[in-house]
């Protein structure tokens, strides 16, 4: 599930390869971002994630997304100093505090990676879609699947219905909220019936799956059989030297 305003399909490359490989890629990358604080190596995975949010997600979408990250890293480098105030390099002075750019570099580089990992999250959770995680784990461990594809998919779907519900909200009432206790009551209602609507439905999925078998048997099939081949094997192999190549480098490099 995708939100308002991006791209309504992926491309056919990730369609084509096994989702194994898939979900290899994005969880070697995603540790590998999490694990360095190198600068360097940090722009390098935001400019990945950037580039293959463009491709997939559209410029509109990923700038919106920018709007509110780079002002995060921004807000990380800025903060960072004033509790963390260690380096040889001193910039200025605020009173007695000195202010450093050792400092101010670790905590761009903590903002970075936050941004960059949560850019890495929001491409798996469209990338490998309910389909994809039910045919790595679904046959093993069908209920963790099946929770795992319904989380990803939970909060678009709520987001996507507060926008409804507040257009209707809006479209059906003549009174504007003008203070900050009417805007706040008028948040709570429409929490209130998003919070409603959605154990309605939970109710009504239950029941469907109830309806048509769920749980009757021990395995299950997938909804779209992948097959693994030779070509996502050398994929597959592709990705694993780059990674050991990657991990020899940050060991250089720390």
């Amino acid at each position: 599930m995708m939100l308002l305003g991006e791209k309504k399909c992926v491309p056919y490359l990730f369609d084509a390869v096994h989702p194994t490989v898939l979900f290899g890629s994005f969880a070697a990358v995603i540790v590998l971002t999490m694990a360095t604080m190198n600068l360097l190596l940090l722009l390098v995975s935001f400019a990945g994630a950037l580039a293959l949010s463009v491709w997939v997600r559209g410029w509109r979408a990923t700038g919106t997304t920018l709007v509110w990250q780079i002002p995060l890293v921004v807000l990380c480098a800025v903060i960072n100093p004033l509790f963390a105030s260690t380096g040889s390099i001193e910039l200025f002075r605020i009173g007695t505090k000195a202010i450093y750019l050792e400092s101010v570099v670790t905590g761009a580089a903590t903002g970075l990676m936050l941004v960059s990992i949560m850019l890495w999250f929001s491409l798996a959770s469209q990338i490998l879609t309910s389909d994809k995680i039910l045919t790595i784990i679904g046959k093993r461990m069908p209920t963790m699947g099946l929770i795992i594809s319904m989380t990803l998919r939970l909060v678009p779907r709520l987001v996507e219905r507060g926008r409804h519900i507040d257009s209707a909200v809006r479209a059906t009432t003549v009174i504007t909220p003008r203070t900050i206790i009417e805007r706040i009551a008028a948040r709570l209602r429409i929490v209130s019936v998003l919070m409603g609507w959605s154990m309605e439905d939970s109710l009504e999925t239950a029941d469907a799956m109830r309806a048509r078998g769920w749980g009757a048997v021990p395995y299950r099939t997938s909804y779209r059989p992948y097959r693994f081949r030779i070509f996502d094997a050398a994929i597959g192999i592709a990705i694993l030297a780059i990674l050991i190549t990657l991990v020899v480098l940050i060991r250089g490099i720390s």
